[in-house]
């Protein structure tokens, strides 16, 4: 079973979304990194931060995952 042309668009549209939140989150939280030690934010703030990050590159983990199978499976 191979993939249509549609179906290979809307995967590769998922893939680019996962590079595109990968690329944000990683700017944003050496950002909040920066921006708290430069102004002495209290660290359970940095934390946050850093779980916020964690949970975003889980969530592109799973959809990395998903990509995965189902071109995995589309070549049978």
């Amino acid at each position: 079973m191979t993939l249509s042309p549609d179906q290979e668009q809307a995967l590769a549209r998922k893939s680019r979304m996962v590079a595109v939140v990968i690329a944000v989150v990683v700017v944003l939280w050496m950002g909040a990194q920066w921006i708290g030690g430069r102004i002495g934010l209290d660290p359970k703030f940095a934390f946050l931060f850093d779980l916020a990050a964690l949970a975003a590159f889980f969530w592109t983990m799973i959809v990395t995952y998903q990509i995965w199978r189902r071109r995995r499976d589309s070549r049978g």
